[in-house]
């Protein structure tokens, strides 16, 4: 019976390299701050009331409904929030206080989502809404993008809509994040030379939202959905390093496909972006 050293090998080298992934994607292990999020209980009930009345656009793709699905979830389990949500871009439903949404440009193309919030703003929900979100997606941040373009498109177009509709409050998104892929394929990728799915990904996404939060943290509205999706129950950082540097991902436990949000995610999710709303009322 013959061995075969070169299958040998390869076993060892894998459980190397498996263990190194492990000590750097585990997620958490690595020493952070502890995040503490507000509680959908610490708003009282005068302002779900007041947020209500308010009229708010939301432009997202599919991250995005499952978002909407998830602010649904929190209104079953607390009846006191009573808001309306409709699936619409079209400024003449913008009459009464509502929660809109749509779909807005095309996935991995970021600057038809930003062309396209741009006229969804300019044909009246510009002179209508309070508050109006733009939701870029993980997949719009790949290892070929060009963040500090995007960003520049990003702020240029906000810019001009801020000075066109003063009234209106644009509340700024950090990138959703994905898992890394993990287990025998990423191992044998590592061996080979191969990139490991998300890794580079998540660095890009990681970099714009660096850049978002210098720009505009302190100063106006951000939603950081990035933290909200990489920070475990405990308060803890699912993390990654590469070249000695630090960067986040999705918890495991918020996604059941790497990149969506599940029902625990979603829901997550909701409950700050509906408490951010309900502070900005305040």
């Amino acid at each position: 019976m013959s061995i075969n050293y070169k299958y040998i090998l390869t076993i060892v080298i894998s459980t190397v390299i498996s263990t190194a992934i492990l000590i750097n994607c585990s997620g958490g292990e690595m020493p952070d701050k502890k995040v503490a999020f507000r509680s959908i209980k610490d708003i009282p009930a005068s302002s779900w009331e007041k947020l209500s009345q308010k009229k708010i656009y939301f432009g997202h793709q599919s991250v995005g409904f499952n978002i909407m699905a998830g602010v649904q979830d929190v209104m079953n389990e607390h009846p006191e929030i009573k808001l309306n949500i409709v699936e619409t871009s079209d400024a003449s439903d913008f009459n009464v206080g509502l929660f809109a949404h749509s779909r807005v440009g095309k996935n991995v193309d970021p600057k038809s989502k930003i062309d396209e919030f741009v006229n969804f703003m300019d044909k009246g929900i510009g002179k209508k809404a309070d508050f109006a979100v733009l939701k870029f997606c993980y997949v719009d941040m790949r290892p070929d993008t060009d963040v500090k373009k995007i960003f520049i498109d990003y702020t240029k177009s906000i810019s001009q809509l801020k000075e066109n509709y003063p009234e209106m409050t644009i509340i700024h998104f950090t990138v959703p994040l994905t898992q890394n892929q993990t287990g025998p394929k990423a191992w044998i990728k590592k061996i080979i030379g191969r990139p490991v799915w998300g890794v580079e990904g998540n660095i890009k996404r990681n970099e714009y939202n660096e850049i978002l939060l210098k720009k505009y943290k302190g100063k106006e509205p951000i939603f950081d959905i990035a933290a909200i999706e990489s920070t475990f129950p405990d308060g803890t950082r699912s993390t990654f390093t590469k070249n000695g540097k630090k960067y986040y991902l999705m918890v495991p436990e918020y996604t059941d496909d790497g990149g969506h949000l599940n029902e625990i995610g979603r829901k997550k999710v909701a409950e700050q972006l509906l408490i951010l709303l309900a502070n900005l009322i305040q």
